[in-house]
């Protein structure tokens, strides 16, 4: 007899398993890399037919069955949160693959950016809102009162995460060297993350032809807000920047599903927005308030693997309240699961 569910939320950096009970107790989780299918690995080729990132998922799903003693058979239900979820091939992909693996009697997968907008609406007639996830990458999703759902995909590949922020950090960096910018603190801080005592060795190390340099530009992103926070005007000018350009994603999701100038939740969320600098997010929501002056600025409540397991327990007629809740909180992994490592 089935008696589980399954959670999946498969990100750029991390794919988090969890699996519990139908009265909302977790009972295994389990952790691995890049669940993106999207991604190719360093010296591999793209494959049509298995993505690395499905070994990832695999590896997390099996983590989180063993540590709750449960076996496929036993899911009744499998929601699966994805990075890489972008075009009906995509999801086709996914579903065919967690089908053969036989994750869920029933199973949905569906893209990231949507999976956040649902602890965040829990006791909302319609489940509708806005998300911006600004993490590794970054993602808008919404979904309308009449059900409508969109999310940026590939039209948001432009506006990104923490890779994208450590770029700009980089690049205000070099020009500011050459004297076509102005001088900014960030000098300190790009010299100090890669071990060196010059601009150009910086550049050297990343664009050699040999170069092994393996730090990723993402761990950049803390020192830009870090710099902006603290008042460096070209730091405050790139983050004031970034965070419009992510509005003005948010605004056409809310107008694609029926939402624009209209009350809705606007969820902010990722490892980025969790930045102890406010700047980010307030240009995030002056952006969005120029469209929707009513929109509610809101953090998730839960991780985002919380809201997918949300979305599997209704997935199998289960009913998500606050008695369900109160009994899922003290079985929660450690904090650690949740982090964003390297």
């Amino acid at each position: 007899m089935r008696s589980c569910v399954l959670a999946v939320d498969g990100g750029n950096t991390k794919t988090l398993a969890l699996v519990a009970t139908l009265d909302g107790q977790i009972r295994g989780y389990g952790r691995a890399g890049c669940g993106d299918i999207y991604h190719i690995p360093p010296g591999e080729q793209a494959s049509i037919h298995e993505p690395a990132a499905l070994d990832e998922i695999e590896r997390a799903v099996k983590t989180a069955l063993k540590q709750a003693s449960c076996h496929p058979a036993d899911l009744e239900a499998a929601v699966f949160n994805m990075a890489g979820a972008d075009w009906p091939e995509d999801l086709a992909l996914l579903e065919t693959a967690m089908q053969a693996r036989g994750y869920g009697q029933r199973l949905l997968v569906q893209n990231d950016a949507l999976g956040v907008l649902h602890p965040a609406c829990i006791g909302s007639a319609t489940n509708s809102g806005v998300s911006v996830i600004c993490g590794t990458g970054a993602a808008t999703g919404a979904r309308g009162p009449d059900g409508r759902t969109w999310h940026s995909s590939h039209w948001q590949d432009s506006v990104q995460g923490a890779s994208h922020l450590g770029q700009q950090a980089l690049t205000a960096v070099f020009h500011a060297e050459l004297g076509i910018s102005p001088p900014t603190t960030l000098r300190e801080r790009v010299l100090a993350y890669f071990g060196t005592s010059s601009v150009e060795d910086v550049l050297h190390r990343l664009t050699a032809r040999l170069s092994q340099e393996t730090r990723p530009l993402s761990g950049l992103a803390a020192a830009l807000l870090d710099e902006a926070e603290a008042g460096d005007s070209v730091a405050r000018h790139l983050v004031r920047k970034h965070g419009s350009a992510l509005g003005d994603f948010a605004n056409v999701a809310a107008r694609r599903v029926g939402l624009e100038g209209q009350p809705f939740p606007l969820v902010l969320a990722g490892g980025v927005l969790r930045h102890p600098s406010p700047l980010l997010a307030e240009a995030i929501i002056t952006r969005v308030h120029s469209r929707s002056p009513q929109a509610q600025p809101t953090r998730p409540r839960f991780e985002p693997v919380i809201g997918v397991l949300f979305s599997a327990l209704e997935l199998a007629g289960q009913r998500i309240d606050e008695q369900l809740i109160s009994r899922l909180l003290p079985t929660l992994p450690p904090a650690s699961f949740f982090d964003t490592l390297g």
